[in-house]
């Protein structure tokens, strides 16, 4: 018998559906019934119904019972396959769909036009699609998603772009355009299952957690419960909902944990947002209650979370991809980032994260005993499936060499409290932002995977919860995905044939960042092109980087430069 849940296509020449048979009430001949097993089996092909049954076979009794069984033994249809052979050579069709209502909408369009710049083409075709902050729907092209800034983008939408008249006539839209949506809203209403829930009721495949699921993990506050609840380490913290700012309960809250009322150093954060938009620190519970009050007026969330700061530890995320199938999910955590800084009252707050600056630093992989590593790689891994995340998330934390005396009496513990310190984890990011030097982009390429690969194998993995999708996700065999990844894949090389080009950044000039980021952008689009054998080079500024005397050289007009030839994960 066939299964509705199953995801398997029907093989080539035959099919498993068993198929009911009712006697006709006027002729005295069968009429065959095929019920909704049989029916999805035969769509799942491309093949008419009516085309399916090839033999039928009645029973001994069917005079007296008035029923038979047919059963379809065999297909041997030429239409089948060749509906099943165009299926299997036309491109992916991938919704991209990003904005949204929150502050972090000018990082969904960044990430929006890095994932277009390296997922269209070679067997996907990619449609865009922007949700604006009145949650108005808009099908937009690919070259007006480069428009700079939000607000730029924002003015051209009513000359440019194609309004819905409501989110259910988009998602039907969806439904009718794309095979799969790649939802890249950060914060509200990308992360929080609102998208998600739009497209499971228009039945639109999407990449990413279901909407529950979602909305469990992005709540800072419920997610620290459920953390809780599993026996992982967690930071005490104290809910702030709007209208009910209560100094005096959140003194006592102070006080129960052994805080200074007055001092104590507390982070104050939006219970669901991302980014770090609106992250603070406070002293004492009257400034706790004022920032949470302005988090709250400011409208980033009407739900604040104020919890312990926790000092001597590196934060650290990592990125986790589902490489099995819907029943068989097997994270796996490509590396780590290590964010550590000398001044204690800085946190990592918006700016550092997006901005250039020197009071971060990256280390991939951490500066962790490798105990450690493999520790924060199997909570990350558990997490991610006590939560029932899909396809990829970025999970962050922290670790401690020696255990914060808050921590010390945390009962039902099963997980973090290790020989050689902590390991904590704060916060789920559902869909980790996707710049050209993001996180994910970062820790991918330590381990060999190119911007693009990494989003194709993404995409190519949720493509196997989906049977209708099976024309693309059999192109490559599960098992021959997790083999790339557990050997790390390498980028693949040039042909000999390939012409060399080499894309120079950098410089000592006031633009050298603005460089950096064009340069960027040159090399990785040039990458696409199997004919061109690109390199990144940095050119480095004049002092500082040549031990060589300039006298005779400035007489020339010459002054010596070294120019970097940058690896990938660069």
């Amino acid at each position: 018998m066939a299964s509705l849940s199953g995801a398997s296509p029907l093989p080539r020449g035959a099919a498993t559906a068993s198929f009911g048979v009712q006697r006709s009430p006027f002729r005295g001949a069968p009429l065959a019934h095929i019920g909704p097993v049989a029916a999805a089996a035969a769509s799942s092909s491309g093949l008419a119904v009516s085309r399916l049954v090839s033999e039928v076979c009645c029973l001994s009794n069917w005079k007296r019972t008035g029923s038979v069984v047919v059963r379809c033994r065999r297909l041997e249809v030429q239409e089948a396959e060749k509906i099943a052979e165009e299926e299997q050579w036309r491109p992916l069709k991938v919704g991209i769909i990003c904005g949204g209502p929150s502050a972090e909408r000018g990082i969904s369009l960044n990430s929006a036009r890095s994932v277009l710049d390296h997922i269209q083409g070679h067997g996907m075709h990619v449609s865009c699609y922007y949700i604006d902050t009145q949650l108005n729907a808009y099908a937009i092209s690919p070259a007006q998603l480069y428009s700079n800034t939000p607000a730029d983008f924002d003015f051209k939408l009513e000359s440019l772009a194609q309004g819905f008249q409501s989110l259910p006539e988009f998602t039907e839209h969806l439904s009718h355009s794309v095979d799969i949506a790649f939802p890249v809203i950060h914060g509200r209403f990308g992360e929080d299952g609102g998208i998600q829930e739009l497209l499971e009721r228009a039945n639109v495949p999407f990449i990413g957690t279901p909407s529950r699921e979602c909305r469990k993990a992005f709540d800072k506050y419920e997610a620290s419960r459920e953390l809780s609840r599993q026996g992982f380490v967690t930071v005490p913290n104290f809910l702030v909902k709007k209208g009910e700012l209560n100094t005096f309960e959140l003194r006592e809250w102070f006080s129960s944990n052994q805080l200074d009322k007055d001092m104590g150093k507390v982070v104050v954060k939006p219970a669901r947002s991302g980014s770090s938009i609106g992250v603070t620190v406070a002293y004492g519970a009257e400034d706790a209650i004022r920032k949470a009050s302005n988090i709250i007026s400011e409208g980033i969330d009407d739900k604040v979370l104020i919890e312990f700061f926790l000092e001597g530890g590196s934060e650290f995320t990592a990125i986790v991809l589902d490489v099995g199938t819907a029943s068989d999910r097997h994270p796996v955590e490509l590396q780590f980032l290590d964010s550590s800084n000398p001044r204690e009252e800085t946190i990592f707050d918006y700016r550092k994260k997006y901005l250039p600056t020197q009071q971060v630093s990256y280390h991939t992989p951490p500066r962790f005993p490798s105990s450690i590593i493999q520790h924060i790689r199997e909570g990350a891994a558990l997490l991610f499936k006590y939560f029932g995340l899909r396809d990829f998330a970025r999970i962050d934390g922290w670790f401690f060499p020696s255990t914060p005396h808050v921590l010390n009496s945390s009962a039902n513990v099963k997980f973090g409290k290790v020989e050689s310190g902590t390991i904590i984890y704060t916060d789920i990011n559902l869909i980790s932002g996707m710049e050209q030097t993001s996180f994910l982009f970062q820790q991918a390429s330590k381990v060999g995977f190119s911007h693009s690969s990494i989003l194709r194998t993404i995409i190519q993995h949720a493509c196997l919860r989906f049977p209708s999708l099976s024309f693309y996700s059999n192109t490559q065999s599960a098992s021959s995905r997790r083999t790339s990844f557990s050997q790390n894949v390498k980028t693949v090389s040039k042909s000999g044939n390939a012409r060399k080009v080499f894309v120079i950044f950098g410089g000592e000039t006031s633009e050298r960042q603005v460089s950096l980021m064009s340069g960027t952008n040159v090399w990785l689009n040039l990458q696409s092109f199997d004919d061109l054998d690109v390199t990144p080079c940095l050119l480095a500024p004049e002092n500082g980087y040549s031990p060589c005397n300039h006298d005779e050289d400035e007489a020339y007009g010459a002054i010596p430069r070294i120019v970097w030839s940058l690896p990938y994960y660069m």
